[in-house]
């Protein structure tokens, strides 16, 4: 998400902005003519496992009317009048015989008669929901800051927020998805095998004051019409050639999915189907954003109402997905999404504070119509604890949640703390360095596979990684080496490749800056080497080499992992199969030091030699490994 939780409650107070009591339709009767303007999902398919579907009809008397439907294999079920007369959801169910073709919609008032035409389409062969394994590098981007390949959809002065300015590091920059097509060979250099955009969906959302800055909704996480995407990032049309184009270079892509909320400006909160579509409350609520009274058994169940239903900021208001109307639009469109633009992967934002029942029901949508597709949600807790609450666990909780995957903040929250110890007093200490890592690892047989989880060490609402290390280098490519060796999915944040820099203070928009080189005008092109400097072009290359060597090594990026208690700041541990073994020894210490392997043996019985993924050095003796100082070794060992 785009704020921060410890920034929130002082935005909050200088919001000044709409609350929800405030965004009730009046529902009187208009006396308007009857008609159309939507329908959602916009289409469907035939031959979809998920073949009964509820059509969200919207015009202007459009719940008045009387419907029907006369195509071979279409029914309609029931149509369901609500609150408001300008809505009728009609319960569709869809033969597997049906064939692709224009189904006719009829609604009827009196002498007064409006047809729509809805299409079933046939689905297509096109790679779609193919995953991401641990065979895969994740690189997340905000679309708006990576590259402008269209000038022309800068900016649309018919929209809630019709600015674009560069200078202004708070409004919209101009980046598409046309621009990110064109660097993906850059992207497949590097070792990358996904893309993650921040949502591409429309947020036709007007500026909004945080903490005294006008703020565009450039991150893309205020939806205010699902089923198109943003035409400032060049529309549909566009996010389909881009995932087309990524298929055929190789790389997959991963959908940033937001269930929770949508913008203050999405049409259906404009005009509500009904009271209950939105979590309603006295006066204003926002959440605690505490995810203990979710887990807690003690809790009390006003504040577990206040976390899952309270309003995320004033301006996304939050969905009732207890409501089964509202539960239907998503999961829908969470098909539609699949099946149209054809993406592999699915990252759920703010995932604790969904209803989780809905939750554990859009998930198995998902995996019965896509069975290979990756589920992963953020919950950004501190513990194994809570974080195995929300993913498929090992821990008898009253309930079970069914999301295979996860962001692993609690691992994120090891590796940096222990970083930061690198090198410094408590590099040897009984709870710190390197043993934050290994106990955070330790903790996974709460987990039923662990393996599945997304790990990174910074993202769009974190400070950037090389920032938090105080840019000591050594300490960048400690964490570096760990995110690409450890167990998981890996995920890196745009730039962190080049060592782009910052804290989200004073504003998140410091962590958002545009990729140098994706810009007219940019004075730098990092996207080349000739672009970057020597110490770029060291880091691009150090990430390049061990991401590349990961990519072609399975024993690497699927063989078990087995990690040895650290002793004395130096942290071991090896990825092995029975193709191979790695092993992997950071020295945490600020001095060279000595490591006998001995204590391996259960590891590295049988190898007499390696190779140094990192240096290409060959090690002949492995009786004795010389380690620098703050520095991890990457060794492929040989018999």
């Amino acid at each position: 998400m785009p704020l921060s939780a410890p920034a929130r409650p002082r935005r909050l107070r200088r919001a000044g902005l709409l609350l929800a009591t405030a965004l009730l339709p009046l529902l009187g009767l208009a006396q308007t003519a009857p008609a159309i303007q939507r329908l959602n999902p916009t289409n469907w398919w035939v031959g979809m496992k998920h073949h009964d579907v509820q059509l969200l009809v919207y015009g202007p008397q459009a719940g008045t009317l009387s419907y029907t439907v006369d195509y071979p294999g279409v029914k309609l079920v029931k149509a369901n009048a609500v609150e408001n007369p300008n809505y009728v959801f009609l319960d569709l169910s869809i033969s597997p015989t049906a064939k692709p073709g224009q189904v006719k919609l009829v609604g009827k008032k009196g002498a007064q008669t409006v047809t729509r035409s809805w299409e079933l389409r046939a689905r297509d062969n096109a790679a779609k929901a193919q995953g991401v394994t641990q065979a895969d590098l994740i690189y997340l981007a905000m679309p708006d800051r990576f590259a402008n390949g269209d000038p022309s959809n800068d900016k649309f002065s018919d929209m809630a927020d019709p600015n674009a300015d560069r200078a202004n590091p708070f409004y919209r920059h101009g980046g598409d998805l046309q621009g990110a097509a064109q660097h993906l060979d850059y992207l497949k250099e590097l070792g990358v095998t996904a893309v993650w955009f921040t949502p591409v969906i429309e947020n036709d959302q007007p500026l909004t004051d945080e903490g005294g800055n006008m703020r565009s909704a450039y991150h893309g996480y205020g939806f205010t019409d699902h089923y198109n995407v943003d035409r400032r990032l060049g529309g549909n049309a566009a996010y389909k050639a881009f995932v087309e184009k990524a298929h055929a270079q190789g790389l997959k892509v991963v959908q940033d999915a937001v269930y929770n909320h949508v913008g203050i400006n999405h049409w259906t909160v404009k005009d509500m189907p009904m009271k209950s579509w939105l979590h309603q409350w006295p006066s204003y609520t926002n959440t605690s954003y505490r995810q203990q009274p979710i887990v807690d058994p003690y809790a009390a169940q006003v504040d577990r109402r206040v976390t899952t239903d309270g309003w995320f900021v004033p301006f996304l208001p939050d969905l009732n997905q207890q409501n089964p109307y509202v539960a239907n639009f998503l999961i829908q469109h969470a098909l539609w999404t699949v099946e149209n633009f054809g993406v592999d992967a699915w990252r759920i934002d703010t995932y604790m504070y969904n209803d989780l029942p809905f939750m554990n029901r859009c998930n198995a949508a998902l995996l019965t119509e896509y069975p290979k597709i990756h589920i992963f949600g953020e919950s950004a807790v501190s513990n194994a604890i809570d974080q195995a609450y929300f993913v498929r666990n090992k821990v008898a909780f009253p309930f079970k949640s069914n999301q295979p995957g996860a962001l692993d903040f609690v691992l994120e929250g090891g590796m940096l703390a222990g970083l930061k110890e690198v090198g410094g007093k408590d590099a040897t200490g009984w709870d710190n360095s390197v043993q934050r890592v290994y106990q955070a690892l330790a903790q996974d047989a709460v987990y039923q596979d662990p393996t599945r989880f997304v790990t990174f060490l910074d993202n769009h609402d974190h400070n950037r990684f090389l920032s938090e290390m105080g840019e000591d280098l050594a300490k960048y490519k400690i964490g570096l080496t760990w995110l690409l060796t450890t167990r998981g999915i890996p995920s890196m944040y745009y730039g962190t490749e080049i060592l782009m820099k910052n804290f989200k203070n004073p504003s998140d928009a410091e962590v958002r800056r545009d990729f140098p080189g994706g810009f007219a005008g940019d004075k730098e092109n990092k996207f080349t080497a000739a672009g970057r400097s020597a110490a770029e072009n060291d880091a691009f290359n150090f990430v390049k080499t061990l991401a590349q060597y990961r990519k072609s090594h399975p024993t690497l990026h699927a063989g078990k992992l087995m990690q040895y208690l650290p002793e004395n700041g130096i942290y071991v541990y090896f990825r092995y199969d029975n193709a191979g073994t790695v092993m992997v020894a950071t020295n945490a210490t600020d001095k060279p030091a000595a490591l006998p392997t001995t204590r391996f043996t259960e590891r590295m019985s049988g190898f007499t030699k390696a190779r140094n993924v990192l240096t290409g050095e060959a090690l002949p003796d492995l009786k004795t490994l010389q380690l620098p100082a703050k520095t991890a070794v990457v060794l492929e060992l040989q018999k």
